[in-house]
């Protein structure tokens, strides 16, 4: 008997660890997986009395998805990214078969993976993000002026990291409180910047950004390095960790944490989800939808403390 079973659906099996490992080129252990996973699709379908793939139906391919999420007495239910992993093992090989004609139609094709659970953005509490501002930067040092400056603009504009130090003087207005950002795909967009940001701005613009000028400042930079130059996204990566650090933050703090909880406390505040898109800059309301999902925690405890039957 070999690894994938009798008859003619484990020869086709072999046939296609063959092509993959020959042809495509696979490396051993994401062999062993297809392996492991069409040895299951093969005992599987003996199981139910198929005998070759063309007597595989659409309902099979589905059941077989299903059972996988189950589980049985052989093994235990499988999660949405490990199905996934499988079905698409078992599709693959209904896709040789139809190419090496040993099938007219890929039954499999309309069967799809499921889909992982959405993970949600993590976010800082309010009280969170104000120790983390005010633990930015060596306190009293003047690059602590810039530090605070830098993550008020993160968190005050909802700016990427690379937005944020690709600032140019010139692109501030804190007349009028607003800031050009200049995102993915060369695509500019304006956003307001609240008066704490301001008031961070204009103090390292004034006191602590003409000090760091040099030779080497080079197209009007806002946030500059302590030699003049640009400041890179590793150097503003550090500077948000120090600070997380300091204030005692225990979960992770990237610059995409500040981001996501700009546009959490938006949406708890109340924006509309479309504003919210076109403050970040997303091509896709779908893509903003996502935090939508953070603030079903808020919800819930409005609901509770709101709706006269809640709690009976």
């Amino acid at each position: 008997m070999s690894a994938a079973g009798h008859g003619a659906v484990g020869r086709l099996v072999e046939d296609y660890l063959s092509h993959l490992g020959v042809e495509r080129g696979l490396a051993a252990n994401t062999l062993t997986s297809y392996r492991r996973d069409l040895r299951r699709y093969a005992a599987y379908l003996d199981a139910r009395g198929i005998e070759t793939l063309g007597d595989v139906t659409e309902s099979d391919v589905s059941d077989f998805l299903a059972a996988l999420r189950e589980g049985d007495e052989d093994h235990p239910p499988l999660s949405a990214p490990s199905a996934a992993r499988t079905i698409v093992s078992a599709r693959g090989l209904h896709r040789f078969a139809l190419r090496e004609g040993v099938v007219e139609h890929d039954v499999s094709a309309e069967v799809k993976p499921p889909t992982p659970p959405r993970r949600l953005p993590k976010a800082l509490a309010v009280d969170q993000i104000e120790a983390l501002l005010d633990a930015a930067g060596s306190a009293g040092t003047p690059l602590a002026v810039r530090d605070r400056a830098l993550l008020e603009v993160l968190y005050g504009t909802g700016a990427r990291i690379s937005e944020a130090v690709g600032l140019d003087v010139d692109d501030l207005d804190l007349e009028t409180g607003e800031v050009l950002l200049r995102g993915k795909g060369g695509k500019q967009r304006v956003v307001p910047v609240g008066r704490y940001a301001q008031e961070a701005l204009r103090a390292y613009l004034d006191t602590v950004r003409p000090a760091l000028t040099s030779a080497r400042t080079t197209g009007g930079a806002v946030f500059l390095n302590s030699r003049g130059g640009r400041l890179s996204r590793q150097s503003a990566w550090a500077v948000l960790a120090k600070a997380a650090d300091r204030a005692g933050i225990s979960v992770d703090v990237s610059p995409h944490t500040l981001r996501h909880s700009y546009a959490t406390h938006l949406l708890d505040g109340g924006a509309d989800v479309r504003v919210v898109q076109e403050l970040l800059g997303h091509a896709s309301v779908t893509t903003t939808q996502v935090y939508t999902l953070v603030t079903i925690d808020k919800l819930r405890e409005v609901y509770a403390t709101a709706h006269p039957r809640a709690l009976a």
